[in-house]
């Protein structure tokens, strides 16, 4: 072996440790904070208070969770989160499949025209009175659909939709139509299976969205019936603040604090997305390398 070969081997061997060494920091950077939310959202208000620990706690406690859960409107809260980060995921990728799979077909009448109104879009909004005005309007005020019909179309994931589309031969196309196959068909059977990463991929950026959407409730929606899960853990929130700052509530002053209800709160926000991420990532890292290349 040469002395080229065996410098560009050291070299090789430098690199890949120095590229593991920092992606073990970076890897400590995000998990010691993230073990430390939920380590102390299982510690009591006590230990709280005095602090000082890092990766395990002084004196375990549920009070927080057992603070969160108390309200009794909370399951209903859950399953409107559920129900409506589910229909929303769903709709808004069909909805977006669709018309992605429309302009990606270069013979469609207008199609620069439809292109530069979405491109518009993407850096233009009404903004909020007349989006407001707008859904009054349509009369989805304190509807559940005012969750689902607004999110409907993103620009953006059309874009990637339509770029994936793209890169279906066309020969696969024209042997379903010559074998009778209609626009449909093709659409359900052959190109929905096929973009599926990229399906994928839109699902979780959407789904995280729908999830932790809050102000859709702020503007929208005044009956409690419809309020999802981020909305009642943020009144639950404020409620905490306001018997800490009254002294009333003594088993609850003394078990939790407000600091204690706020961690829990953000695990149990955070813990479904996170338990989706190792099913779809699969899909979400060949559907983002097909986002970065765009119209």
């Amino acid at each position: 072996m040469n002395r080229k070969v065996i410098r560009e081997d050291l070299d090789s061997r430098i690199f890949d440790a120095v590229n593991k060494v920092l992606l073990v920091c970076f890897m400590v950077i995000i998990l010691v904070p993230l073990w430390n939310v939920i380590i102390s959202s299982l510690s009591s208000g006590r230990a709280l208070a005095e602090g000082g620990f890092i990766f395990w706690s002084k004196e375990f406690s549920l009070e927080n969770y057992r603070a969160v859960f108390n309200d009794s409107t909370i399951g209903q809260s859950f399953v409107v989160s559920v129900a409506k980060t589910f229909i929303g995921v769903i709709t808004h990728v069909f909805f977006c499949a669709m018309i992605g799979y429309g302009l990606s077909k270069r013979y469609i009448r207008g199609r620069k025209l439809y292109v530069a109104m979405g491109v518009i879009t993407m850096f233009f909004s009404g903004g909020m009175i007349p989006t407001y005005l707008l859904i009054k309007s349509l009369g989805l005020l304190n509807t559940f659909w005012v969750y689902i019909i607004p999110a409907l179309f993103s620009y953006y994931d059309v874009v990637i939709l339509m770029n994936f589309f793209r890169n279906v031969p066309d020969s696969l196309e024209e042997s379903a139509k010559i074998d009778g196959a209609g626009d449909w068909h093709i659409f359900l059977k052959i190109f929905i299976p096929l973009s599926m990463p990229a399906m994928a991929t839109i699902a979780l950026f959407n789904g995280v969205g729908q999830w932790n959407d809050f102000m859709t409730t702020k503007l929208y929606i005044t009956d409690q019936a419809l309020y999802p899960l981020q909305m009642k853990l943020y009144e639950i929130i404020v409620q905490s603040q306001t018997q800490s700052m009254q002294n009333i509530g003594g088993s609850v002053v003394i078990e939790t604090t407000t600091k204690g209800v706020q961690l829990a709160t953000i695990v149990i926000t955070t813990l479904p997305i996170v338990a989706m991420y190792p099913i779809l990532q699969r899909y979400f890292i060949s559907g983002m390398m097909l986002g970065a290349v765009k119209e």
